[in-house]
């Protein structure tokens, strides 16, 4: 965490994808800028990057940050680019 040009700690909040599926020997790493995306098949990664990217595109309409928004509210961006709660925290 980098603190904030005043000296004030700044709250930071990362979206985190980790695929387990990857039999081919690849290590897929895709970093964004509220994400880390690691492993998975090649299509397991694209489907992270894709929702990854959606997520943060529903934050931009909302005018609001990852660090912001409650649980609540990130369940239902997630619901809206189709994540399942299976997947999420």
């Amino acid at each position: 965490m980098e603190p904030a040009e005043n000296g004030a700690n700044e709250k930071r909040a990362w979206l985190l994808g980790l695929g387990l599926d990857c039999k081919d020997g690849h290590v897929r790493v895709t970093r964004g800028e509220n994400f880390h995306l690691v492993g998975g098949s090649h299509e397991t990664h694209e489907v992270m990057q894709e929702k990854a990217i959606k997520f943060n595109e529903k934050l931009e309409e909302r005018g609001r940050r990852l660090e912001d928004i409650s649980r609540d509210e990130f369940r239902a961006i997630a619901h809206e680019i189709g994540l399942k709660d299976k997947n999420l925290m």
